[in-house]
C-alpha cells in the first residue's frame, strides 16, 4: 500500500503536496492519506536520521511512505530559512525529477508552477507585501475558503484535503486556459489604435483572451470565435467619475452594414455581441475581424 503523511488541520503548503503526489505522481492516485501531529512523522526514525534522508519514499510496515510538511525528512521545509521553498515546492520538484518528460504537456506545467508559487507565497506570509492587502476581493482567496472550511467542518482533515484538491482542479484548467489566452495574444493578436487608446483583435475559440487582453491593459477587445462566426467587443468599465467608451455607435454601424446577423448591446453599452452560447438563436455576422476593427478605428 502507498501512504501519504502530513499534519492535522492541513494548511495550503501540506493540502497542496498532497494534491500534487495523488494527481501527477505515477501509481500514487489511490494512496492512502493519513495526518499526524505538526512535525511527527510514523515510522522509528529520529528527527536526526529523518533530515539525513535522500530518498523521500520510505518503506514503513511493509507500505511505501511519502511524508509531507511533516517529519523534517525530504518533503518537510522546516529545517530551513529559505523563504521561496515550502513542502508543496518539495513535492514539485521531486514530482517534475520522478515523472518522464512530456508527461506533463507545458501549458499545465505552467499552470502547475503558478499554483506552487502561489502556495510558497502564502506560506511565508508574503500576503502582507501585496497591493491593498486588506481588499474585499482579497478574502475570496483559496487560502481564506480553507480557513473558512476549518470553521464550518472542525477537525475534519480529509475533508480539507478533497474539497481544496477539488478547487486546486479547477485552477489548473483556469491557468491553463490563462496561458492558452497569452500565448494566443502574442501570436494572433492584432493591435490597432482608437481614439479611446491601444485596441486588441484575436480570431481564437478561447473566450478568456478578452479578459487577458484587457489586464493587460488593452482598451477594447474584438474576439471572433473561427467555428462560428461569433464576434465579441469589449471595453473596460467606467472608473468612479469618469465616463468611458460608449459602444453605441459601433452597434449602429456594424448593424448597418451586416443588417441580417444578430448584434445585442448589453445595457452598459461596454459590451457588444454577435452570437453566444446562452442564445443559440443569434445570427452570426459575415463580417470579418478585420472589418470590425477598421470600424472601430475610424470612430
Amino acid at each position: 500500500m502507498k501512504r501519504i503523511v502530513t499534519h492535522t488541520s492541513p494548511d495550503m503548503d501540506a493540502i497542496t503536496s498532497v494534491w500534487l503526489i495523488l494527481r501527477y505522481l505515477p501509481g500514487w492516485e489511490t494512496a492512502e492519506v493519513r495526518f499526524v501531529p505538526a512535525g511527527d512523522r510514523i515510522g522509528n526514525l529520529t528527527p536526526d536520521q529523518a533530515t539525513k534522508l535522500t530518498e523521500p519514499i520510505e518503506i514503513i510496515g511493509g507500505n511505501e511512505v511519502l511524508q509531507v510538511d511533516t517529519g523534517l525528512g525530504p518533503l518537510d521545509h522546516h529545517q530551513t530559512s529559505d523563504k521561496n521553498t515550502c513542502g508543496a515546492s518539495l513535492t514539485f520538484d521531486y514530482v517534475k525529477k520522478t515523472i518522464k518528460d512530456g508527461a506533463i504537456n507545458p501549458e499545465k506545467l505552467e499552470a502547475l508552477t503558478r499554483i506552487v508559487k502561489y502556495v510558497v507565497e502564502v506560506d511565508h506570509f508574503k500576503e502582507v507585501f501585496r497591493h491593498d492587502p486588506l481588499a474585499n476581493y482579497q478574502n475570496f482567496s483559496i487560502t481564506d475558503i480553507l480557513d473558512g472550511l476549518k470553521y464550518q467542518h472542525p477537525n475534519d482533515d480529509r475533508y480539507y484535503v478533497e474539497f481544496i484538491s477539488l478547487c486546486l482542479d479547477a485552477l489548473v484548467h483556469e491557468l491553463e486556459n490563462n496561458s492558452f489566452a497569452e500565448k494566443e495574444i502574442k501570436e494572433k493578436g492584432i493591435e490597432f489604435e482608437t481614439k479611446w487608446g491601444k485596441g486588441l483583435g484575436v480570431e481564437t475559440i478561447n473566450d478568456t483572451v478578452v479578459k487577458m487582453a484587457q489586464l493587460m491593459g488593452y482598451i477594447i477587445v474584438v474576439r471572433r470565435d473561427p467555428r462560428k462566426g461569433y464576434v465579441r467587443i469589449k471595453t473596460k468599465p467606467d472608473k468612479d467619475g469618469e465616463k468611458g467608451i460608449d459602444l453605441t455607435l459601433i452597434s449602429e454601424k456594424l448593424k448597418k452594414m451586416d443588417p441580417n446577423a444578430t448584434w445585442f448591446l448589453h445595457v452598459s453599452k461596454k459590451m457588444l455581441l454577435n452570437g453566444t452560447p446562452k442564445n443559440p438563436k443569434m445570427k452570426p455576422t459575415k463580417l470579418t475581424l478585420n472589418d470590425i476593427i477598421e470600424v472601430l478605428k475610424g470612430v
